[in-house]
C-alpha cells in the first residue's frame, strides 16, 4: 500500500493541461534529438571513467588502460565509441595515439556532472 500512496505523489489528482506551454514545447522537442544516445554513451561507467581522465589531461590509450586496469583493446573499443560520437579527439604523435575532449562543450559535460554528485553528497 505505500508503494502505491508514492506513486500517486507523482501524478496530478486530476488531469489538466497549459496549452500554451504544451504548444511551445511541441515545436521545440525535436531539438533533443540524440540526447538520449549522448547519455547513452556516458551512461557506461567504462567511458565515464575516461571521459573523467582525459577531463584532466590528454592520455595515451595504455595509459588509460594502465589507470583502469584494462586491456588495450578494451580501451580502444570505448574511445571509438567516444570518438564516433564527438566526445572525444585522437591525435596521432608517431606510434602513439593520444585523445583528449573534442571541445568545451563536453568538458562542461563532465563538470557539471561531477559538480551535481558533489551537491548530492552534502
Amino acid at each position: 500500500m505505500s508503494a502505491m500512496r508514492k506513486q500517486d505523489e507523482d501524478m496530478c489528482d486530476v488531469f489538466c493541461s497549459d496549452t500554451a506551454k504544451v504548444a511551445r514545447l511541441r515545436g521545440e522537442v525535436d531539438q533533443a534529438d540524440g540526447l538520449g544516445n549522448l547519455f547513452k554513451a556516458l551512461s557506461d561507467e567504462t567511458r565515464a571513467k575516461i571521459m573523467f581522465c582525459l577531463s584532466r589531461e590528454e592520455l595515451c590509450v595504455c595509459d588509460v588502460a594502465i589507470i583502469l586496469g584494462m586491456s588495450v583493446q578494451a580501451v580502444s573499443h570505448h574511445l571509438r565509441l567516444l570518438r564516433v560520437m564527438r566526445l572525444v579527439r585522437a591525435r596521432r604523435a608517431g606510434k602513439l595515439v593520444f585523445y583528449s575532449l573534442d571541445d568545451d562543450h563536453v568538458a562542461n559535460i563532465i563538470r557539471q556532472g561531477l559538480d551535481h554528485l558533489a551537491h548530492v553528497k552534502e
